[in-house]
């Protein structure tokens, strides 16, 4: 691999919500297309693109920063989820499996970031 987050579980993890999410949202309602749907896509996808960013020739400071970004976004997906929840646009099945997975990303990323001290 070319690049270090290439190698790091958590951008994995992140990536592979991504895909989750993205095969999710294409079942939502076509009036929640610059709503909800944005929002979650954007958000999610901002937890592995700020997980790479952070990674490329920063200090354990600067990293430490960017992943505090990424929790922050994964943070931001799990509201979503429980927004579209709410909404009857997500089923209880989905919330969990999705939420496990922020889940398991948040400690992930909580993890790494105290290793960099």
């Amino acid at each position: 691999m070319a690049f270090k987050f290439e190698g790091l579980k958590v951008w994995q993890k992140a990536i592979d919500l991504s895909f989750d999410i993205d095969l999710l949202t294409k079942s939502f309602p076509k009036d929640e297309l610059y709503v909800l749907t944005s929002q979650i896509k954007r958000a999610c996808d901002s937890i592995s693109l700020n997980i790479a960013e952070g990674s490329t020739d920063q200090s354990n400071a600067e990293f430490a920063r960017f992943l505090s970004y990424s929790i922050r976004s994964n943070i931001e997906v799990v509201s979503c989820l429980h927004l579209g929840k709410r909404r009857n646009i997500i089923n209880q099945t989905d919330f969990e499996k999705l939420y496990t997975e922020c889940e398991q990303i948040h400690f992930m990323l909580v993890a790494l970031k105290k290793s960099l001290k």
